[in-house]
C-alpha cells in the first residue's frame, strides 16, 4: 500500500463517520481510529522485514478546515535593517498587473500607503488581490510576473520610513 493509497483512505474514513478501521495484510497492518471532537491518529506497524514503512507513525488530520477563510498577508521584519517583507497568503500565480494591458499596481522606488494594492494572485481561476498593509517605499519585487509561489513566499521588502 503507497501513500496515495493510505490519503485517500484516510479521507474515506474521515467522511464516513467510522471510529475505527484496521486493515491487515500480510506484510503491514495500518489501523485509523477517529473520535468526535479529537484530530484522527493513523498508526502503521511493519511485519516481519517485508516493506520498509516506519515502526510507528501518527499522523493528526484536521477536520476543522475552513475554506472560505483566507489568511491575512503576512508581514514580517527582516533582521539586519527596518525593511518589512510582505509575503504571500495563499498559493497561486503572481501578477504584478490587474490585466495585461494595464499597467503594473507597483514599481520599485514607488510610495504606498496601507490599503494600496500590490499584486493579484490567481487561485483556483480566482484573482485575488493583495494589499499593502503598511506605509511605504518599495525597495524589491522579489517574484516575476506570472509565476507560481507558494503560501508564505516573500514577494515585496518595503521601507516603512
Amino acid at each position: 500500500m503507497d501513500i496515495k493509497e493510505i490519503q485517500n483512505l484516510i479521507k474515506f474514513v474521515s467522511k464516513s463517520g467510522v471510529e475505527e478501521v484496521k486493515i491487515e495484510r500480510e506484510d503491514f497492518k495500518i489501523t485509523i481510529k477517529t473520535k468526535k471532537n479529537t484530530p484522527q491518529q493513523i498508526v502503521v506497524e511493519e511485519l516481519p522485514n517485508k516493506i520498509n514503512i516506519p515502526t510507528q507513525v501518527a499522523v493528526p488530520v484536521s477536520q476543522d478546515i475552513d475554506k472560505e477563510k483566507t489568511p491575512d498577508v503576512e508581514v514580517s521584519k527582516t533582521e539586519d535593517s527596518n525593511h518589512i517583507i510582505i509575503k504571500s497568503p495563499i498559493i497561486g500565480t503572481f501578477y504584478r498587473k490587474p490585466s495585461p494591458d494595464k499597467p503594473s499596481f507597483v514599481e520599485v522606488g514607488q510610495n504606498i500607503a496601507e490599503g494600496d494594492a500590490l499584486c493579484v494572485i490567481e487561485a483556483m481561476k480566482l484573482f485575488n488581490e493583495i494589499e499593502s498593509e503598511v506605509s511605504g517605499k518599495i525597495v524589491k519585487i522579489l517574484v516575476d510576473d506570472q509565476s507560481p509561489v507558494e503560501f508564505d513566499q516573500p514577494l515585496f521588502v518595503i521601507d516603512p520610513s
